[in-house]
């Protein structure tokens, strides 16, 4: 944080990340009362002769992880540590 940073600037970021999280939650909730209902009508429609409940579940879980990862920067190759070793990197080439 540099000392020019307003405290304007730090609330609309922080704003910002809030609603980025409250987004995933919200993405989280919905996928399981979702999925929820769909195993149910699966068990209640054939009696688990047919799993297809499986699919929509692999499917959105893997938007989900996505969504995780893009929500929380759980990311190695280009998280928060990421773009400060490359802003370090850079700098020293130019020096």
């Amino acid at each position: 944080m540099s000392t020019s940073e307003t405290y304007q600037e730090r609330y609309t970021r922080a704003k910002a990340r809030v609603e980025q999280i409250r987004s995933f939650y919200n993405h989280l909730f919905v996928y399981i009362i979702v999925n929820t209902g769909i195993a149910s009508l699966n068990y209640y429609q054939n009696e688990w002769e047919i799993v297809w409940f499986l699919f929509p579940l692999g499917g959105w879980g893997i938007g989900l992880i996505g969504h995780a990862i893009g929500t929380f920067s759980s990311n190695p190759f280009t998280g928060k540590d990421w773009e400060k070793r490359k802003i370090q990197e850079l700098l020293e080439k130019e020096n």
